[in-house]
């Protein structure tokens, strides 16, 4: 019986595998439905596991590379094999049981979905299993490895799990800001279930991206962020941001991940980690968030997976097209407002967190981005006003191209308006037309006195190839 079992879950696999390899060689383009995912209708959770683990349903990995305080955690490789290069980018998520609501197979879906071929070849996804019950993770791996077969058996999704016993006490905890001890105990395995992930990730790739188990991804998300990086290049940061919610989007190098796992660890009963990453960036001395935008990744799920409430949270800077990002070539920035406080015109322009905001704007009042080499512009789009400060938008102004840098590089000689102010927004495509050649500045120019302060939440430039 052993050797008939054996020799069927031989036979299925290399049926598998020539499946796989006939769908690569004819056309390369994933289809509606998947060939393996067809060949592993019917089997039960424990054959899928068997089958795609040669070795074994719990491969265990122990002593990854003496991770310190994690030398004595044991990793059950649920599916998949690790590379034998880094790749550029290993995304990071950790999945338990939601009372209400299941979103992973949606997740990776538009993770893989949105990359190209060539991206998904630098990147590998690492889900961390972490519910309590067993069960529940053996029928989502199997879930999971039937919908996503070919992307385990090229070494881009790796499924993982870290036994019960090797979790620190989640009994009589520390009830910090008066939480209730269920809520403690969530949040408190949650800790260790992210340390564990990023432990075992830490030599995978040379950056690791943290999302949750419920967000879509912009298109091209791999290609955004190498752009990002190279914009920060020979600058010292800890954590670079591409949501503004909880912990989706957030990147780090993968040298500082056996850090950041053991700081988890140590803390990890003290507060919710979105509060312990700010403590761990303000450690790496990076005191401001340094935040892209527009978002590339979208949350997703109605029902948090803490007892099932609704969770309604959007990030509206969310833009599904990463291939649509601004250039912003490098410039100066002065206005004629007075700043208020610390709210400098910077923040409009640049990637730090936050906007400008500046007082008693009046017909005539500027402000302007002075290249420092001149640009080809193809495109403009600002955004003014906010939530919070509704009437703090442009109520009136044009926006202008301009030429002939003064002598003290803050402002233009002469200026072309091409276009005015919707409802406090600027876009427009196809300025390269009206205005022919490189310019050296833009300016947002106030056409008429407003009451209200004025707010500019972001300035997007787009550039000519080659500029």
């Amino acid at each position: 019986m052993r050797c008939s079992l054996k020799r069927f879950l031989m036979a299925v696999l290399a049926a598998s595998f020539l499946l796989l390899l006939l769908f690569l060689l004819h056309g390369g383009s994933q289809q509606e439905q998947d060939p393996l995912e067809v060949e592993l209708r019917g089997l039960t959770p424990e054959m899928i596991l068997e089958m795609l683990q040669p070795g074994g349903a719990q491969h265990i990995l122990r002593d990854m590379d003496d991770l310190s305080a994690l030398h004595n955690v044991s990793y059950h490789l649920l599916a998949g094999s690790l590379a034998p290069r880094k790749k550029f980018l290993a995304v990071g998520l950790a999945s338990v049981q939601r009372p209400r609501g299941y979103y992973l197979p949606d997740t990776l879906q538009s993770l893989f979905k949105q990359s190209t071929e060539e991206e998904l070849q630098e990147m590998v996804v690492v889900v961390h299993l972490a519910d309590a019950d067993p069960m529940w993770n053996m029928r989502v791996a199997a879930n999971i490895i039937r919908k996503f077969a070919h992307h385990i058996l090229l070494g881009r999704l790796l499924l993982i799990h870290v036994p019960h016993e090797f979790y620190p006490t989640l009994e009589g905890l520390k009830r910090n800001y008066n939480d209730p001890e269920e809520r403690v105990r969530f949040r408190s395995k949650q800790n260790v279930d992210y340390a564990f992930l990023l432990a075992f990730a830490a030599n995978l790739s040379s950056y690791y991206l943290m999302i949750e188990d419920d967000v879509w991804c912009a298109k091209s998300f791999l290609t955004a962020i190498r752009k990002a990086l190279a914009s920060r290049e020979g600058s010292n940061w800890a954590t670079l941001e591409f949501s503004k919610l909880g912990y989706i989007g957030k990147l780090y190098r993968s040298s500082d991940l056996p850090r950041l796992a053991r700081f988890l660890l140590l803390f990890y009963q003290e507060m919710p980690c979105d509060w312990l990453l700010v403590h761990f960036r303000l450690l790496l001395t990076q005191k401001d968030v340094i935040r892209f935008k527009p978002s590339l990744f979208q949350h997703m799920g109605l029902y948090s997976s803490f007892q099932g409430t609704i969770n309604r949270l959007e990030d509206d800077e969310f833009q599904a097209d990463a291939l649509d990002l601004p250039d912003n070539p490098p410039a100066a920035l002065f206005t004629s407002m007075s700043v208020f406080e610390n709210y400098e015109p910077l923040k409009a322009y640049s990637t730090a967190e936050g906007y400008f905001w500046g007082k008693d704007p009046a017909a005539g009042s500027v402000f302007s981005v002075v290249f420092h080499q001149p640009a080809r512009i193809t495109r403009v789009r600002v955004r003014t006003g906010s939530d919070e400060r509704r009437g703090d938008f442009l109520h009136a102004g044009v926006l202008e191209l301009g030429r002939q840098r003064r002598a003290d590089g803050r402002d233009c000689s002469a200026y072309t308006t091409v276009g005015t102010f919707e409802k406090g927004t600027f876009e427009q495509r196809g300025l390269e037309r009206g205005v022919p050649g490189p310019v050296e500045c833009v300016r947002i120019r106030v056409t008429q006195d407003q009451s209200e302060w004025l707010i500019i939440q972001s300035i997007d430039i787009w550039t000519a190839a080659g500029t």
